[in-house]
């Protein structure tokens, strides 16, 4: 039986005239009545389904078409065409009927006010799944379009994870809806298109399905920049006439050489697409008249020995460019995608993409995912469904580790985007990662308690920064340490989806809770100066405080005051209030309170933090201030922003270094000093006797008789400083030291 071409029918016919750029998507897609449609469909699945399937998919379709009835597309078509052409896509990739159901159902959950339940009853547990699956939330209350939308896919690609088949029917629905956006007012036309390229396409092509990736980019393009989309039709079809001599000869040549090698082959020539030569443009700056190589090859062969055989083939009749050429059967892309891929000098120096390729390797480039339908016993599919399989897991992962919708939707566009760097693990393994990607990227990408532990690296056997940006073919080694944590600086450099949202996870899981920590002692605090003792507030009274605050918890309350979102001494008054207690008229004095204050450690993390103005260290007088999303701020008595908010005391906080405070504590130091040679070798060797370590040294550029040599040290306490500060004076050179607070 003939081959079934992916079904792809267009319904609407342009409302306005028709230009260069409606005339080529047209021509694709010419119009049919919804009796021809539904003729092929019926003929396509009937293709490959039992009888008693198809009858069950024609049923979805009645019921569709009732459920349906009276309703009407913008183009004035009746509604079951949209479901209709949807089903058809997936009747294209032969998809099971489950699916297909799905897909002429997938907007009566929406549309008509059919029941989830309904549609259990009527066609099973599978499909309803699929339907709901598909659905769109209802838009709450207040809530914008874009936090709309971002719930709406989580939700969607949450149920892709349970179920690849639902992203499949959207897929489909999404296509179909950029085939007939002729007719939508512009705004709305752009924004889909927009989040076309932006989300949809960059799924399909995650999910290794070529075409239809193709057909969004271009459909999209043609929409969001028509007047760009209609220069290059003009420019692509001059081209095709210039170089159609040069085209005829390459494909000429080619079909002579393999079969005179004994390479049986079928050799096809293509023109790229019109996004890709527009990005690619864009990207490098290039005019049309820059970008040669808009025409290519594929040579499909037998087996993967004689791709190989044909690229030695190709390469012996023109010549390759170096650097070109990129094997993915050996190491395949992230979606399953493989294909040897060469640039060569044609005659008259034009160069001319080819990619050689299998049969099987052409069929899962063309339809990815889907393929699995139609081949669900070869091993080559077993690996594409297990890389599929991964990514979906990876949604799960995001999910839990990100805060909300808009967040999650943020971290699955990082990940969307194809891997272009392949690294390898230690034991060999290869790793496909976006360009850009760092160690702690790869860390994350092996498991996140490797991200969350990682303290170095190794590439190359080499030690390197975190930072450093891996290359293709880099050998990376993660060193990890029991009591290490992610680091917030990470952020500012890490690409991928993964390493993101599972950073920021453990940092406000921490933070928060060293947030309701620090929320405790500072409302414990507050409570001593109205006679209170945190301990004396009841459950009653905290949950008559908690009625006015609609659904925050005592412990969202707690975190909320340990950020400096909410201030305490506004707390205990209310709290005060409710337990019928008088306010004292001292509140605001200083002298009235009969508070203690806080103690510092130095350890207790992101929700209290030491002033980088002022570089305090234990044994400095200090005092804390409630910074808003920060926490407690620590800073000396003598600091000059301190000074600057002098107005603002209702954020002042009463804090002192507790007794036991240890650790190491930054200083900066000024040494002025004789110019002389070794003298910054007695330096360090004084400083490193008091066991201070030095984390940075610069000096001034003007160096005459004397010269400034800054440092930047860690400290225990006041006391170690001023031991430090005597030894490095009695250095001969030293003329001066200042301990730097700014």
């Amino acid at each position: 039986m003939a081959a079934i071409l992916p079904f792809s029918p267009r319904l609407i016919r342009p409302s306005a005239p028709a230009d260069e750029a409606a005339v080529l998507v047209d021509d694709l897609h010419p119009p049919v009545d919804l009796a021809e449609d539904l003729d092929r469909f019926r003929a396509s699945i009937a293709a490959y389904l039992k009888p008693e399937d198809v009858a069950q998919v024609e049923a979805a379709y009645h019921f569709s078409v009732e459920a349906h009835r009276g309703q009407y597309r913008t183009s004035g078509e009746p509604y079951v065409s949209h479901p209709l052409a949807v089903a058809g896509t997936l009747a294209g990739w032969r998809l099971d009927p489950q699916a297909l159901i799905a897909a002429l159902l997938h907007d009566v959950m929406e549309d008509a006010a059919v029941s989830k339940e309904q549609l259990t009853e009527k066609f099973g547990k599978t499909a309803a799944e699929l339907v709901d699956g598909v659905s769109k939330l209802d838009r709450i209350e207040n809530q914008s379009y874009e936090e709309a939308q971002a719930e709406n896919f989580r939700k969607m690609l949450l149920a892709m994870a349970r179920d690849v088949r639902v992203i499949l029917v959207k897929l489909a629905d999404r296509l179909h809806n950029m085939r007939t956006l002729d007719v939508v007012r512009p705004e709305k036309r752009r924004r889909i298109a927009r989040e076309t390229l932006d989300i949809y396409a960059p799924i399909a092509n995650r999910l290794g399905l070529n075409d239809l990736y193709r057909e969004m980019q271009e459909l999209a393009f043609r929409h969001l920049y028509p007047n760009r989309y209609r220069v290059l039709v003009k420019a692509v079809r001059q081209a095709r006439g210039n170089r159609r001599e040069v085209v005829g000869k390459i494909l000429e040549a080619i079909r002579d050489l393999l079969p005179a090698r004994g390479i049986e082959a079928e050799v096809i020539g293509r023109e790229k697409h019109l996004y890709g030569i527009y990005r690619k443009m864009r990207e490098k700056h290039l005019t049309f008249s820059q970008v040669l190589d808009i025409y290519g090859f594929r040579i499909i062969v037998k087996d993967n020995p004689t791709c190989y055989l044909a690229l030695g083939a190709l390469h012996g009749l023109f010549k390759p460019v170096p650097g070109k050429f990129k094997d993915y059967i050996a190491i395949p892309k992230a979606n399953g995608y493989q294909s040897l891929h060469t640039t060569l000098i044609g005659p008259y120096g034009t160069p001319v993409e080819v990619q050689i390729r299998t049969a099987e390797m052409n069929h899962v480039a063309e339809s990815g995912v889907a393929s699995h339908w139609l081949y669900k016993d070869e091993q080559a599919m077993s690996d594409l469904q297990q890389t599929t399989h991964n990514w979906l897991q990876s949604l799960l992962e995001l999910q839990s580790a990100s805060g909300d919708s808009t967040e999650f939707l943020e971290h699955v566009k990082v990940d969307l985007f194809p891997g272009e760097v392949y690294v390898f693990t230690p034991r060999g393994k290869i790793l496909a990662l976006p360009r850009g990607a760092t160690p702690v990227d790869f860390a994350y990408a092996v498991h996140t308690d490797i991200g969350n532990r990682c303290v170095a690296c190794r590439v190359n056997f080499e030690s390197m920064p975190l930072r450093t940006e891996l290359k293709n073919g880099d050998r990376v080694e993660i060193i990890t340490a029991i009591s290490a944590s992610p680091n917030p600086g990470w952020l500012s450099y890490v690409v991928t989806g993964k390493a993101r949202a599972q950073i920021r996870h453990f940092l406000k899981t921490q933070q928060q809770k060293e947030s309701v920590a620090l929320g405790k002692r500072l409302l414990g605090q507050a409570l001593r100066n109205f006679g209170i003792n945190r301990g004396d507030v009841d459950a009653a009274t905290w949950e008559r405080f908690l009625r006015e605050l609609a659904p925050k918890g005592k412990r969202q309350v707690l975190t909320e005051i340990g950020l400096g979102v909410r201030l305490p001494a506004i707390v205990a008054r209310r709290l005060a209030e409710l337990r019928d207690r008088q306010v004292p008229e001292t509140t605001g004095d200083a002298e009235g309170r009969q508070s203690s204050a806080i103690l510092i450690r130095g350890t207790e993390g992101v929700a209290v933090q030491l002033g980088k103005c002022c570089r305090p260290i234990p044994g400095d007088p200090i005092i804390g201030i409630i910074r808003r999303g920060h926490g407690l701020v620590v800073h000396t008595h003598d600091c000059s922003t301190l000074a600057r908010q002098r107005g603002e005391r209702n954020d002042w906080v009463d804090v002192d270094w507790d007794p036991d405070v240890r650790g190491s504590f930054d200083v900066g130091l000024r040494i002025v000093v004789e110019n002389q040679r070794g003298v910054l070798a007695k330096i360090a060797a004084a400083m490193a006797e008091e066991n201070s370590n030095i984390v940075n040294v610069s000096m001034d550029d003007d160096r005459g008789q004397t010269t400034s040599i800054y440092f930047a040290l860690q400290v225990n306490n006041r006391g170690h400083l001023a031991n430090l500060l005597r030894r490095v004076r009695r250095i001969p050179e030293v003329v001066r030291v200042y301990r730097i607070k700014e």
